[in-house]
């Protein structure tokens, strides 16, 4: 159900080298570096973190990204469209995202609390 989550850091350098030591000990690296943010895991990241100071902050806390797994490209359309239905902001509507990898398929939306919700596919998308 769950692909990947993710966190902010208000102590960007000290999250960094706890997050390598904690995780490393438990056979987790980081899987990709994109500056602000890095995802660790054992074989694709599934945890993130970001610093919290490159962003705009929603209120007293950051928003929490959490990223559902699909089935489909169908069903990523599908959880894209219901949760516009029910109000949700659209942050980005389904489309290929080849900086994460080739087929990474994924759609955002912000939840009732300002979350950033995904959901994600990761065998392309409809047109692959």
């Amino acid at each position: 159900m769950i692909d990947h989550f993710g966190i902010n850091c208000s102590d960007w350098e000290k999250s960094k080298d706890f997050y390598d030591k904690v995780l490393g000990v438990l056979d987790a690296t980081r899987q990709l570096d994109m500056g602000q943010a890095i995802g660790y895991g054992t074989d694709h990241p599934s945890f993130w973190i970001a610093d919290a100071s490159a962003g705009e902050a929603q209120g007293p806390n950051r928003e929490v990204h959490i990223a559902f797994a699909a089935k489909s490209p169908e069903a990523l359309q599908a959880f894209f469209r219901t949760a516009l239905a029910l109000g949700a902001e659209p942050l980005h509507e389904p489309r290929l995202w080849p900086e994460y990898h080739d087929h990474y398929y994924g759609a955002f939306v912000r939840d009732p609390d300002g979350n950033n919700v995904e959901a994600v596919f990761h065998g392309g998308g409809p047109h692959d």
